[in-house]
């Protein structure tokens, strides 16, 4: 008996002998599985395990997604990890340990051994028989280290920041301070459902952070930073002395300037007040307008679209979406929403908000003095980033509120690091170019690489590779990469809803990647980058074989 690859429970050892694990159990033969592949086999009571064999060794992990359980067989193998085919989060195959994001846990991972007959056993521990996540071993807070790191944000950013922090081994004292009442949430849901309890899009409960010493001070806000002294004043009038500090506050929505967006039942939608604050007031009366064709607008149209009376969205450009995803894609997308019922607005704009004697939204005016009835104005209008409160601190700010960072989300001050909305950060699959990019994933992968340089366990540079994702009357859109495009190039069918879209420069060199019912294209796509690979226009050229690209993606 041989084995080939065993699982471990921790990032940097392996798994500890005194552990109970099951008898072994025989998956498949050795021979079922080609070298760089991976396949889905039946294991204990009704349970699944991963087998992914990859340079002649065999590995075993959990079979689903710790994000949205997505089932991870129908994914992306790439070098020592397997990657989503829903919104790209990434696995060592070695360790189960989540290395890139959404989500936060990590995967069980397995003993495999290789019987002479060629049979494949796989052991679990018994403990982790049933379960499809696990959270990576932490520390716990050591009283005597006196180290402070303050985390200013409860954001994406901010939450996989503290647990990181335990996980690399820092015992000091952890401070995360949170502008919201709540503990870090999945904010992705609040636009796009209004029905969600707030105990249910929190990753973690409150026993979680006393039981890792990690301090959350919720319903406060920084104030003032003065980086020479290493002080954060705070909303509730006190200060804290910090050794190194993270900051990701994200952005602000941006209010227009209309006369009239002060009136009562103008709102924006940023958190989990906002969504709750538009389901108290929206009923089957209700006549809602969303002003803008963004994707939190889009979002909010088709989650409210048949719990009132009307809904309309007004946008600028003549197709939704178009700055993202091009025209063609954007036209589509705009009958999408009318097949749907949406009243679609095109080119067009609000020039004043009318209210009731009661100061409550009644009306609006479009820019060709169409008037629309308006119970509600949903404001989908962008977003600032929140640094106003640097000003002063000795932190340098860019003109438009962000914050430039080094490889290591290290900002202009030693002691200070940056990440999430606010950080104009090196984009890796787009040549380490300076980018502020506004996506959940990228905030969480940011909270992971500030909080390994912040430790200096070992230091490791940013490999970021934007990933964005959302859900439009059930057609699940993914996109992956950064940069200007001059041309689209569409393989499928976009009439039909099953397309991948190509975005090329003017070097003709694909610098992202859309698709639609196409799962696992745009997962390719970024593991593709992530190996610092490069996709071009010739590439796309084997019409017998549309997806032959993705052979480029690396396995050893």
């Amino acid at each position: 008996m041989s084995t080939t690859g065993s699982g471990s429970y921790h990032s940097t050892c392996e798994a500890e002998m005194s552990d109970k694990y099951t008898d072994p159990v025989i998956v498949c033969n050795e021979k079922d599985l080609p070298d760089h592949g991976m396949k889905q086999f039946d294991f204990i009571d009704n349970s699944k395990v991963l087998l992914i064999k990859q340079k002649g060794q065999l590995y075993a992990v959990g079979p689903k997604c710790t994000h949205y359980g997505a089932p991870l067989h129908t994914g992306v193998v790439g070098d020592g990890r397997v990657r989503c085919p829903w919104h790209g989060a990434c696995f060592s195959i070695k360790t189960g340990d989540i290395e890139d994001f959404p989500g936060l846990d990590s995967l069980p991972c397995y003993k495999v051994e290789i019987k002479k007959d060629g049979n494949v056993a796989v052991m679990a521990k018994e403990k982790d028989i049933a379960i499809v996540k696990r959270l990576k071993d932490m520390v716990k807070r050591d009283p005597d280290n006196c180290c402070t790191f303050v985390i200013l944000g409860g954001g994406p950013a901010g939450g996989v920041c503290v647990e990181t922090l335990r996980q690399q081994g820092f015992t000091g004292r952890i401070v995360m301070v949170s502008k919201e009442p709540y503990l870090p949430y999945d904010r992705v849901k609040v636009s796009k459902s209004f029905d969600a309890k707030i105990e249910a899009l929190q990753y973690r409960e409150v026993a979680f952070y006393d039981e890792y010493g990690i301090e959350t001070w919720l319903n406060v806000e920084a104030t003032k930073v003065c980086g020479d002294k290493k002080i954060v004043t705070l909303s509730n009038g006190m200060s804290i002395k910090y050794d190194k500090m993270f900051i990701a506050t994200g952005s602000a929505p941006t209010i227009p300037p209309i006369d009239g967006s002060n009136l009562k039942n103008v709102v924006t939608v940023r958190g989990y007040d906002d969504s709750q604050n538009i389901r108290a007031l929206v009923n089957e009366t209700s006549n809602v307008v969303c002003l803008g064709s963004s994707f939190i607008a889009l979002e909010v149209a088709q989650a409210l679209v048949k719990q009132v009376a009307s809904i309309t969205v007004v946008g600028r450009g003549a197709y939704p979406l178009s700055a993202s995803f091009g025209n063609e894609i954007g036209e589509r997308v705009l009958r999408l929403f009318i097949e749907n019922k949406v009243n679609m607005i095109m080119n067009s704009g609000i020039k004043e908000i009318l209210g009731n004697k009661d100061g409550e939204v009644e009306k609006v005016i479009l820019s060709d003095d169409t008037t629309l009835p308006c119970n509600l104005l949903v404001l989908g209008t962008g977003a600032k980033p929140n640094t106003k409160f640097l000003e002063g601190s000795g932190l340098k700010i860019n003109a438009d509120g962000s914050i430039n960072t080094d490889m290591y989300l290290k900002s202009s001050m030693e002691s200070i690091y940056v990440g999430g909305d606010i950080a104009n950060a090196p984009v890796y699959s787009s040549n380490n170019e300076l980018a502020a990019i506004g996506h959940y994933q990228l905030a969480q992968y940011h909270g992971r690489i500030a909080a390994i340089n912040m430790f200096e366990c070992r230091p490791e540079i940013l490999r970021a590779v934007p990933f964005f994702f959302t859900m439009l009357f059930g057609k699940g859109f993914r996109f992956a990469g950064h940069g200007d495009f001059s041309d689209v190039v569409i393989e499928g069918d976009l009439e039909g809803m099953k397309f991948v879209a190509y975005f090329i420069n003017n070097e003709d060199k694909v610098v992202s990647v859309a698709s639609c019912g196409r799962d696992p294209i745009v997962a390719q796509f970024a593991e593709l980058q992530s190996q610092g690979g490069t996709l071009t226009r010739k590439n796309l050229q084997d019409t017998s074989d549309p997806i032959a690209w993705t052979k480029l993606i690396k396995s050893n």
